[in-house]
């Protein structure tokens, strides 16, 4: 019997555009202040994350945008605190998402999404990959946020993943890359935003996902191992 192939994503930043739904969410409160304030909220979101693993990811918006507001002088009404949590559904896909998920699927491989998210707005976001997903881990699930190693360890224990079946595609370095190597999981880095960190780290390096299915097969292939 064919062994089943997984191959798991990160989903906010690697195939949905995490960037650009938080600037343009802080630019429907605050207009002409999205991209500026962007990299302040990038700061408080894994301070947030890593205080309270336990408060869904809506929550972690609301509140890393209030710290977000506060750094900048800026008045959040009470009204508008949860503007990223109500838009999420609607951030895009990246341009490359689709047809690489497809090809993927198409190659053999089963897609799982390993995810800092509430499970609604994961099964929200999943119109727009347009390309099934067979397996969802989210935060709500764990009860903590990656870099945390539990979304690792629960996909590998419910779909007997291991190096060889499995391999890890994401584009944060910090929530993904880190804890992939740490438990030796095959891993692809999608550095979107070209990134000075180590790339040693990953077993590839791309910079979209144009052909990411060879990458994941070549990647995949140096951890099986010889029959005996």
């Amino acid at each position: 019997m064919t062994e089943i192939r997984w191959a798991t994503f990160d989903c906010y930043g690697t195939l949905i555009d995490w960037r650009h739904g938080i600037a343009t969410g802080i630019d429907l409160i605050f207009p002409g202040r999205g991209q500026e304030l962007l990299e302040t909220f990038n700061r408080h979101e894994p301070a947030v994350q890593a205080e309270t693993p336990a408060l869904r990811y809506r929550e972690v918006l609301t509140e890393s945008l209030r710290r977000t507001a506060n750094d900048a002088g800026l008045t959040l009404l009470p009204d508008d605190a949860d503007v990223l949590a109500a838009s999420i559904p609607y951030w895009p896909a990246f341009d490359d998402t689709a047809a690489e998920l497809q090809r993927l699927r198409d190659a053999g491989w089963r897609v799982a999404l390993l995810t800092n998210c509430d499970r609604d707005i994961i099964g929200a976001a999943q119109r727009r990959l347009q390309s099934p997903v067979d397996a969802i881990v989210t935060a709500e699930d764990v009860g903590a946020y990656k870099p945390d190693h539990r979304h690792f360890r629960r996909f590998a224990d419910t779909f007997d993943a291991r190096p060889g079946n499995w391999v890890h595609v994401a584009q944060s370095y910090f929530h993904d890359m880190v804890p992939a190597a740490a438990l030796g999981i095959p891993r692809v880095w999608v550095n979107r935003l070209g990134e000075s960190d180590d790339p040693t780290i990953a077993d590839a390096v791309v910079t979209d996902l144009d052909r990411l299915t060879e990458t994941v097969i070549d990647v995949s292939g140096r951890y099986l191992r010889p029959d005996v």
